[in-house]
């Protein structure tokens, strides 16, 4: 590994790590602040909310800035909202201290993909991205179950306390070991935001935003259907998102590989399609504990090797504007985030059992399928016409092709 990418690597298991190990420890939380359950769920939707806020605004304020300078700014905001979250005295104040934890998330990993991209090896630049996404998986594996393991035996603060410890060594890291690269001192922020007047933005956009959402119709319901469907004891369930972690690293190392081999518009169409079909089969053979596990590991893999391929097409497409174009990808992501577990859920309202928001999630899957062949469609239409020596026209200019 790369060892410039280490700083990228800790950030992204930062981040993993206080994103989701919020989902474990709602109970703790509830039970000490004197609020449901439900109530506590909002602490999740406060988080999301603020990558959706942070995420193109914080890139926007930044932007001019050298590349090392933000990443570090936006970590230590990272780490000193994650400490207000450990100290928070009650519900309202840690509402607060989660929306401004989720505000440096989205920049983070958007300034921090093009920095990946930029000091990879030619031709390597997505693999590059899918190291810094390990940092996600890795808090699926270890952070988040550990996490969970000390709010539930001792206090969901310390589990904060982990974030921060994360946060000071990325810090570190980030002063000691990321390379110095230039800022972009001719920045125009107008001309940047022009990208959004493309119909290939909007294509990406809306390809994350419900293609992604199929994993977390899957991931916010997978203990209920291991539980009520395959038949394992709750206790099993903390080595079972263990499990699914683990396809999340394979799956994301993979996807760094397949958008390099091939291109990311055709590894990200693939692999949706391919999502919706592993989660149909998530549906069908639920009820048989081995094909459960099994579909655990695959369906974390698929999922996550998305995470490189759809973030390389958006930088790809937006030349001059990447930075603030990647964090708007992973704003899109949390928006997937909110809408496969609110979609994902509809099922379950109607009383059928856990193995439906899967099919909710292949539906979306799907969808997500869909903007990606037309969003290749274009891009080839596009290729053939510079080949016969057609005019070709930015969209922000004109509407011909």
């Amino acid at each position: 590994m790369n060892k410039n990418l280490l700083p990228l690597t800790l950030g992204g298991l930062g981040i993993g790590i206080t994103e989701f190990v919020m989902m474990g420890l709602l109970p703790d939380i509830a039970k000490d602040l004197a609020v449901s359950i439900p109530e506590a769920g909002y602490l999740i939707s406060a988080y999301a909310l603020g990558v959706v806020i942070g995420a193109p605004l914080l890139v926007a304020i930044a932007g001019k800035y050298p590349p090392k300078n933000i990443l570090i700014a936006l970590m230590v905001m990272f780490t000193a909202f994650n400490a207000f979250s450990a100290f928070a005295p009650d519900f309202n104040s840690l509402f607060i201290a989660r929306l401004l934890s989720g505000l440096p998330h989205g920049a983070f990993f958007g300034v921090g993909s093009v920095v990946a991209s930029r000091i990879a090896k030619k031709g390597k630049e997505a693999q590059a991205v899918s190291l810094m996404f390990l940092g996600l998986t890795i808090a699926n594996i270890a952070g988040v179950p550990l996490g969970t393991y000390i709010g539930h035996n001792f206090s969901w603060r310390f589990s904060f306390a982990i974030v921060v410890a994360v946060g000071l060594i990325t810090i570190f890291s980030l002063k000691a070991l990321l390379p110095v690269l230039s800022a972009n001192t001719n920045r125009n922020l107008k001309e940047e935001l022009g990208f959004f007047k493309k119909t290939e933005a909007w294509l990406i956009i809306f390809m994350i935003s419900i293609g992604t959402g199929g994993l977390f119709c899957w991931y916010s319901y997978i203990a209920p259907m291991m539980t009520g469907v395959a038949g394992f004891s709750e206790d099993a369930v903390t080595y079972i998102l263990v499990l699914a972690g683990v396809g999340m690293m394979v799956g994301n190392l993979v996807g760094g590989f397949l958008a390099d081999r091939f291109s990311p518009g055709k590894a990200s169409a693939a692999l949706l399609v391919l999502m919706a079909i592993t989660l149909m089969v998530v549906h069908f053979i639920s009820y048989n504990p081995t094909m459960a596990l099994v579909m655990t590991f695959v369906t974390g893999a698929v999922a996550f090797a998305l995470a490189a391929p759809i973030q390389m097409l958006m930088i790809n497409t937006a030349k001059g504007a990447e930075m603030i174009a990647a964090s708007v990808s992973q704003a899109s992501f949390n928006i997937g985030n909110a809408l496969g577990a609110f979609l994902g859920g509809l099922p379950l309202v109607y009383h059928l059992d856990y193995t439906w928001p899967a099919v909710v999630g292949a539906a979306m899957a799907f969808v997500g399928a869909l903007f990606a062949f037309v969003f290749n469609k274009r891009k080839a239409f596009r290729n053939d016409a510079k080949l016969e020596g057609d005019v070709v026209c930015d969209e922000t200019a004109c509407n011909c092709i």
